[in-house]
């Protein structure tokens, strides 16, 4: 994403490129120009606005990390991106990457290459990058409307970073004089008049014109590499005027023609008339030196790499499942990856209500968690809305109505997704755990989803699982690949056995791809798994070849992905409002708070009435957001809920209990009472006062 266009406080400009056959996303949604009031983004001061770029990546954290060095760029933060662009002379160009995204990594070095590229070019426009997986900034990229990572991708490494270089040029080119950065310099080209004007003249500096076809780049890419060097200025003239080619000795182009400044002129005679060979001759010309810049003013922060939080490497045991890392991942899914989407809507929206539901049902998680599910999963069956905003869900994930009994940790706590990078593993391991937990649980258990409409339908987890990846999961081309998966052989599921086996396969699938990439953890490589250490019953060998034995890969999955495989070392708990790490202790298994929420009748009845006060308060908040509820025909379930919310609206008003609202009918009817007695007495003693002073008339 590129933010450029002069805008004004509270306005925004986005503007719209040709599309070149290397995007693979689609293009930027049309916006208002620069410097006029309009579109959806938040005004990022001077030089805002939007054209498509590409991808980058790492975790939490690791951004400091993944570019640490000399980079030839600027990381930017939720604190520094709006100073950087505020007034700034220059237009940026700003990579959003994500933690989770593994195709981002791949592409950091061509990033990195292409800001080197144009680090001559700063004067004009700028290279950064933030970090989406960094929990400060989750909300600048959510402002910025980042769904997707990468954001942009062509086909091979050099035509990425030519195509972005390009486009960047064209971006600069395309404003008018008056909304062009201060710094850039004029990329038309020049007539031949102008040119000819320039001979014979005596002149504080050289002059270099760049002869050039139309569709060439090479003289706009000179005169940008050549801003920041004094006593120069180089010019761009097309190749239509034989004439003056002819006179000037020009017989091919790209060519470069000197003037210097004592008048004298002529042809610079180059082997290879590339970019670079020009703007390196033209640097080492006599006098020609670089002038001296003031560095980018960004707010001062404490160093990142030496604040950010000691990262203790946690042992585990591979052969265990441990459950921070499942709730790590529902954190990160919930608070961070559904943030990108401002209102659900659609089968967006019936992709997480289906997500939630089986999440509930079968999720084999603390009592809290599953609880919270529970009442989230309760929440959405009771709202007949087409659309639910984000920020909904969220107080309700977070708890802003104080439901007792229900928590999530708001933290990421990695132990057997952990890497030896930050940038590494991480949430794509968790969400793969969260799935084979699943597609388990759902074959060990598989009365779980009666009277939810999503059972008889032994593809069901994988369907939502795929579902949920093609909307909502941040690596675009990270969902093609499963969704092409799934085209070619998910219909083929017939049992709640073989979704294990198969959601198993693809991932061994996945693991055989990935290989050897740059997204692979060197200290946990991409291997088949089960390896034969922790199941030597899975492996076989068929005539010297190697065999896995499915029957052994089931039975091992069921185990390895039961609730009694699961530890709860590391685990976030609720102390008050924050979180401590259980540490240790943590290893040996609570049953207690294990168990699906069950407890008595009253205290089932207490729980219900916290979710009907809650649903009645975020029922008010949507019914004054999105007007009145519309009547969609819910199902039975549904429409008990919406009738009890309803009730619970209406006659709990504020949220009063069953005491408070004993008390205050026993205290209307005390003074209805009281008003009655006084009434009559009242009214007794006027009929008196009447009969004592009565007079007749005469």
């Amino acid at each position: 994403v590129a933010l450029c266009g002069r805008c004004g406080a509270g306005g925004s400009g986005r503007h719209r490129f040709p599309r070149r056959e290397a995007e693979a996303s689609s293009p930027p949604q049309a916006a208002t120009a620069p410097g006029r009031r309009g579109g959806k983004e938040p005004s990022v001061g001077q030089w805002g606005g939007r054209v498509p770029a590409g991808p980058l990546g790492r975790v939490a954290r690791a951004g400091a990390l993944l570019w640490r060095g000399p980079d030839p760029l600027t990381v930017l933060t939720a604190g520094s991106v709006r100073r950087a662009l505020l007034n700034s002379s220059a237009a940026w160009v700003v990579q959003f990457y994500s933690s989770s995204c593994g195709h981002c990594i791949a592409f950091a070095p061509t990033w990195r290459a292409l800001a080197g590229d144009v680090k001559d070019w700063e004067s004009a426009i700028r290279v950064g990058v933030l970090d989406c997986g960094e929990e400060e900034n989750y909300e600048t990229c959510k402002e910025y409307g980042i769904h997707y990572y990468p954001t942009f991708r062509v086909t091979g490494a050099d035509r990425e970073l030519q195509t972005v270089r390009q486009m960047m040029i064209d971006f600069l080119q395309n404003h008018s004089q008056e909304l062009r950065p201060p710094a850039c310099p004029p990329l038309d080209p020049a007539s031949s008049s102008d040119i000819t004007s320039l001979f014979d003249k005596n002149s504080h500096h050289y002059t270099a014109v760049v002869f050039e076809s139309n569709n060439s780049y090479v003289g706009r890419e000179v005169i940008l590499d050549l801003i920041q060097y004094e006593n120069i200025i180089v010019k761009r003239a097309l190749n239509f005027d034989k004439l003056l080619l002819e006179k000037l000795g020009i017989t091919s182009v790209p060519s470069c023609y000197l003037i210097h400044p004592n008048g004298s002129h002529g042809l610079i005679n180059i082997l290879k008339p590339l970019r670079s060979s020009f703007s390196s001759y033209l640097k080492s010309l006599p006098g020609v030196r670089k002038k001296l810049l003031l560095p980018i003013q960004l707010p001062v922060q404490e160093n990142r790499e030496e604040s950010m939080e000691i990262k203790v490497w946690k042992e585990f045991d591979k052969s265990k499942l441990y459950m921070a890392d499942l709730e790590s991942g529902l954190h990160y899914l919930l608070r961070v990856e559904l943030a990108t989407h401002k209102t659900l809507e659609g089968a967006e929206l019936k992709t997480f209500k289906d997500f939630v539901t089986i999440s509930a049902k079968l999720f084999p998680g603390r009592q809290p968690v599953v609880k919270l599910l529970e009442t989230l999963q309760e929440w959405l069956v009771s709202l007949p809305l087409d659309k639910i905003p984000y920020d909904a869900i969220l107080d309700l994930v977070n708890n802003k109505m104080r439901i007792s009994g229900i928590f999530l940790t708001k933290k990421v706590q990695w132990v057997g997704c952990q890497g030896s990078r930050p940038e590494l593993r991480g949430y794509t391991c968790s969400l793969w755990k969260l799935f084979h937990t699943l597609t388990v649980q759902a074959a060990l258990r598989p009365k779980a989803l009666i009277n939810t409409g999503l059972e008889d339908n032994p593809q069901i987890v994988l369907q939502i699982m795929r579902r949920y990846i093609h909307h909502f999961f941040g690596c675009k081309a990270c969902a093609q690949h499963f969704e092409e998966m799934a085209k070619e052989s998910m219909d083929s599921v017939k049992t709640l056995d073989k979704a294990v086996l198969w959601l198993w396969e693809k991932h061994n699938v996945v693991n055989n791809r990935l290989a050897g990439d740059l997204t692979e953890d060197p200290k946990f490589p991409k291997v088949q798994w089960p390896t034969p250490d922790i199941c030597p019953a899975c492996h076989e060998e068929i005539k010297g070849l190697h065999s896995w034995n499915e029957a052994q890969v089931l039975q091992f999955m069921k185990y390895h992905y039961n609730s009694e495989n699961i530890l709860y070392k590391y685990t976030a708990s609720q102390t008050d409002s924050s979180e401590t790490e259980q540490g240790d202790t943590g290893e040996v298994k609570d049953k207690n708070p294990l168990k699906k929420p069950s407890g008595n009748r009253e205290n089932k009845i207490q729980d219900k009435e916290n979710i009907l006060d809650s649903d009645s308060k975020v029922l008010d908040k949507l019914v004054a957001n999105h007007g009145p509820v519309k009547d969609s025909g819910k199902s039975p379930v549904g429409s008990a809920s919406l009738k009890e919310t309803k009730q619970a609206m209406s006659f709990l008003g504020i949220g009063f209990s069953n005491i408070d609202m004993s008390l205050c009918v026993i205290l209307y009817v005390a003074s209805s009472l009281f008003l009655m007695i006084m009434y009559f007495f009242f009214r007794m003693r006027s009929k008196r006062w009447k009969v004592k002073y009565y007079r007749s008339s005469v």
